[in-house]
């Protein structure tokens, strides 16, 4: 009878050093770093120009960003509508930007690949290259995210949102974006 209780000691002490251990090591995970993402267009929270969006030139507006890790090899771009009737709507993606880029000029061409080597996803409207705010109704917000990633990603051009996402898992060093808003 005393072997079984020491028994049974052992095993529920085991397993609350286990439970233990494994709570701080989760608690010790390193948290992504924070970029602070810029617009020359807009500003935080502010309205998006109509030149950037379906109902004007339709093109993508000016980013900049600061923040990113030196050991950083590439960045991830994603613009998305989380207000949208049917779900979350992808307005752009793009990877494999160069880590020492700093910033995107205005009207990134809708090519899969640009000059510098970095890839563009395929947006929800069904085509290569950014997608500009539409709303179908009412004030909708858009995130522009940017991720300072640790490699450069094995994806094709033409990817998804959900296909980047499962590519960069393990490998944001850091992360920020910039909302803006537009209504139609």
């Amino acid at each position: 009878m005393m072997r079984l209780a020491t028994a049974s000691l052992v095993v529920v002490l085991s397993f609350k050093i286990c439970a233990a251990i494994a709570t701080a090591a989760a608690s010790q995970q390193i948290k992504p770093m924070n970029i602070k993402v810029t617009s020359s267009a807009f500003a935080e929270g502010g309205m998006i120009p109509k030149q950037y969006t379906c109902d004007g030139k339709d093109v993508s507006p000016p980013l900049a960003w600061e923040g990113v890790p030196a050991t950083a090899k590439t960045i991830a771009v994603i613009c998305d509508d989380p207000d949208a009737p049917m779900g979350t709507w992808v307005h752009w993606v793009l990877f494999n930007l160069p880590a020492s880029t700093k910033e995107l000029a205005e009207n990134v061409p809708p090519k899969k690949v640009l000059p510098n080597g970095a890839k563009q996803g395929t947006n929800d409207f069904g085509r290569i290259g950014y997608g500009g705010p539409c709303p179908p109704g009412g004030t909708h917000r858009y995130y522009f995210k940017v991720y300072a990633l640790d490699c450069e990603l094995k994806l094709d051009p033409g990817a998804t949102k959900a296909q980047l996402l499962k590519a960069m898992e393990g490998h944001v060093l850091a992360e920020g974006q910039l909302m803006g808003k537009y209504k139609r």
